[in-house]
């Protein structure tokens, strides 16, 4: 959350492991863009976050159900199964199941820690989490596009997917862009495809964002085009569950 560099995003991506996916539910967000290069965003409502670590136990515990092993490699299975049960704490434990958004006590520990560590963070000024996976966000923040801007991003947390990131593209145009708002299949970090709660979490997507700007927008992908409005020009994209491509828009700033 708040600018980034190159080196932020090869740090999350080492916390992938550990980290929570985060994801939109009902919404509402704003991003103003002025000619000088000053910008103010805005982010309300709902975010879902899924632990990752539970993800892929229960995606694994999917696999190992699937093309079980049969003669002579059942009775190897067999064999090694009974042998760490005889063993005094190798008893196996049945899988959990994928209760979605968990609330077991490891889980809410982990959730009531990124809220606090979101709440840190200038610009929250609500991030409160609600139980069932879910968080009460309310973001607001003003600065100058030098740096690029990317929300939310925190270390503390182990946020590991941007909702909207805004580019600098060359010395005189930025690129917005909110794959957050969308849901695109690529989005799954899981080769297996989504696990049942990133499924449940996609569902979960209602909002809508509006990108408003007194500068030149040279590219933008919402079907009816910007409209004229008292601030320049105005694009409101409206996102749910079938929404697959996301928002974009190129915005050329005047010469200096």
């Amino acid at each position: 959350m708040g600018y980034f560099t190159r080196a932020a995003l090869v740090l999350a991506s080492s916390l992938l492991l550990s980290a929570c996916f985060l994801t939109p539910g009902k919404f509402t967000s704003t991003l103003d863009i002025r000619a000088d290069r000053s910008f103010a965003f805005t982010y309300k409502g709902e975010v879902i976050a899924v632990d990752m670590d539970s993800a892929m136990n229960a995606s694994d515990a999917i696999g190992n159900d699937v093309g079980a092993p049969s003669g002579e490699e059942s009775v190897y299975r067999d064999i090694a199964l009974r042998d760490a049960a005889a063993k005094p704490g190798k008893t196996p434990k049945p899988a959990a199941p994928d209760d979605d958004f968990s609330d077991g006590k490891d889980s809410k520990q982990k959730m009531l820690a990124i809220a606090a560590a979101l709440s840190r963070e200038k610009g929250f000024r609500t991030a409160r989490y609600l139980g069932d996976g879910k968080f009460e966000i309310d973001y607001a923040i003003a600065g100058t596009l030098d740096h690029a801007f990317v929300f939310p991003f925190n270390v503390d947390a182990k946020i590991i997917f941007p909702f909207v990131a805004v580019e600098l593209r060359g010395d005189d145009r930025v690129r917005v862009k909110a794959p957050g708002f969308a849901n695109d299949d690529n989005r799954s970090q899981n080769p297996m495809g989504r696990s049942p709660a990133e499924e449940k979490a996609a569902q979960a997507l209602d909002g809508s964002f509006t990108l408003t700007t007194n500068a030149m927008i040279v590219s933008q992908n919402q079907e009816e085009g910007p409209a004229s409005s008292p601030q320049g020009h105005t694009i409101v994209w409206k996102v749910d569950p079938l929404t697959t491509e996301a928002p974009m828009a190129v915005i050329k700033f005047p010469a200096k």
